[in-house]
């Protein structure tokens, strides 16, 4: 064995082919004990640092794991190469100062921080990612907002909630949108309601409001992939019914509607977590105050459409608004939509939306793109027009000639008629609350003394439909034949007694409507 020593306690020492430096029992091939600096080391094992500090060498590489337990390590002044099977831990004892690393490979893992809404980062940089466990995403800084990296579905579902069919309805059914078939069902509402306003993400939907019979502010929700009964969520900030949906993917917004009291069309929008429980907070205003609009959303934006004004008339209209959802504020101008109209069907791609299917252009579709502003455009028709309205004709003769031959059709809020002044509605009633729009049907007096008269109605699947003939006109004095079925409705009389003068009531109608 062969020892030199420099100074007290200063060792350096040859023995069983371990040299030691600073230490006179060496445990490993070299072992230095003290502040050492050294220059082109190549470390074959691992390497265990229990303190680094300084700078590290540009483009300095490790070929093998590499362990730092504490201390500080510096600002990096080039590269750190961790090759494949290679390994960097840094412990908890240890801390890392900013570097300026232009670009970072991961083979395996990376982990952002995390945390729920209220553990965001307080001063973040733009570009800085964050994953919401509350919203089950990941989160990016923008620079003003936390923006929600959307996930793009290629199928999914589709679900309706409740309805009318001359009765409240509790059903929810599904479909699947990719594939063909019927509904299925899917669970059931906690109250039989119409005229709600629905909206959802890829993970939940939300239906609120509507009429069961009364108005209602309830909020509930579904877990879209799987079925069953919805769950309460919490409140609208007022009770309305027919509300536009619109959402992003992490928050809803319900624009629009119609409250029982002052009985108006309102412009509140207010908005909710989709993923978290509680009542709507107001977001802003529409330009209008509207009922029976419809909405729809890209990933940023959100669109309402269409509708009908109360003030200073009942007044279907065409407007277009839009909204940025992440942020709150009143509604901007974006266009004419290219009808007039409410009650109409809204869908849309992350880029554009399609609104059609409408209560008084039932086959017409139109388009918007929404990124932009501007009027929409003329997409196309439906193979089936949206109608559950009645329609049908009137005839009548006298002395065997033809006195009138008309169509007749009640569109929800109007009645219709191919020619003037010869036939006529008049005590026209719109029924909000019982969704109902009934008439009485006249024959003018120039067209007294008439013999006979045929009603045919087709129904349509109007459930609420029905006509009563007026006996006081269509008495013994006539000879009447009805056919009334679960889709038509006809009645065909001849007259056999005196003569009619004056005005006359044929008969009383009522149709569904879906207010």
């Amino acid at each position: 064995m062969a020892t030199k020593r420099f100074g007290y306690l200063d060792d350096f020492t040859l023995k069983n082919t371990k040299v030691g430096i600073g230490t006179s029992t060496a445990n490993e091939k070299l072992e230095v004990l003290g502040g050492t600096r050294g220059g082109s080391a190549v470390v074959t094992g691992i390497a265990t640092l229990s303190s680094y500090s300084g700078f590290v060498k540009t483009k300095t590489s490790f070929t093998d794991n590499v362990k730092v337990d504490s201390g500080e390590s510096a600002s990096l002044s080039g590269e750190i190469v961790i090759g494949t099977g290679t390994t960097l831990s840094v412990g908890t004892g240890a801390t890392s100062g900013q570097g300026s690393v232009k670009s970072l490979k991961v083979s395996n893992t990376f982990t952002p921080p995390i945390g729920g809404t209220n553990d965001r980062p307080t001063a973040p940089q733009s570009g800085a990612l964050f994953y919401n466990k509350d919203f089950k995403t990941i989160e990016y800084w923008d620079g003003s907002f936390w923006r929600q990296v959307d996930n793009t579905t290629q199928k999914g579902r589709g679900v309706f909630f409740g309805g009318y069919t001359g009765a409240h309805q509790i059903i929810i059914d599904f479909i699947n949108i990719q594939s063909r078939g019927n509904a299925v069902d899917f669970g059931q509402l906690s109250a039989a309601t119409r005229l709600s306003g629905g909206l959802a993400n890829s993970i939940r939907g939300i239906n609120a409001g509507g009429i069961n019979p009364g108005y209602t502010d309830t909020i509930e929700y579904i877990t879209m992939a799987s079925s069953g009964n919805p769950i309460d969520f919490g409140n609208l900030t007022q009770s309305r019914f027919t509300p536009g949906g619109a959402a992003s993917s992490t928050r809803g917004v319900f624009m629009g509607g119609y409250t029982p009291s002052p009985g108006k069309g309102v412009n509140t929008i207010d908005y909710v977590e989709i993923m978290s429980l509680g009542n709507a907070i107001d977001f802003g205003d529409d330009q209008y105050g509207r009922y029976q609009p419809n909405g729809c959303s890209s990933p940023t934006r959100g669109i309402i459409a269409a509708g009908q004004l109360d003030s200073p008339a009942t007044l279907d209209v065409g407007y277009v608004d839009y909204i940025t959802i992440a942020s709150k504020g009143n509604a901007t101008t974006f266009g004419e939509l290219g009808i007039n109209s409410y009650g109409l069907f809204a869908a849309a791609s992350s880029t554009r939306g399609v609104f059609g299917g409408s209560q008084l252009h039932m086959k017409s579709i139109h388009y918007i793109t929404m990124a932009s502003t501007g009027n929409g455009i003329y997409f196309g028709d439906l193979s089936t027009p949206f109608t559950s309205c009645a329609s049908g004709t009137v005839n009548y003769w006298q002395e065997n000639k033809s006195l009138n031959d008309l169509n007749v059709e009640a569109s929800y809020s109007k009645i219709n008629i191919s020619t003037d002044g010869q036939v006529n509605f008049r005590d026209i009633i719109r029924d909000k609350d019982n969704g109902s729009l009934s008439a009485s049907l006249w024959v003018d007096s120039d067209l007294s003394n008439f013999e006979n008269i045929n009603f045919s109605f087709d129904k349509n699947n109007d459930q609420k439909f029905e006509i009563t003939p007026n006996t006081d006109l269509l008495n013994n004095e006539w000879l009447k034949q009805i056919n009334d079925t679960d889709t038509n409705y006809s009645l065909s009389a001849i007259k056999i007694g005196n003569n009619n003068s004056g005005d006359v009531k044929i008969a009383d109608v009522v149709w569904l409507t879906f207010f």
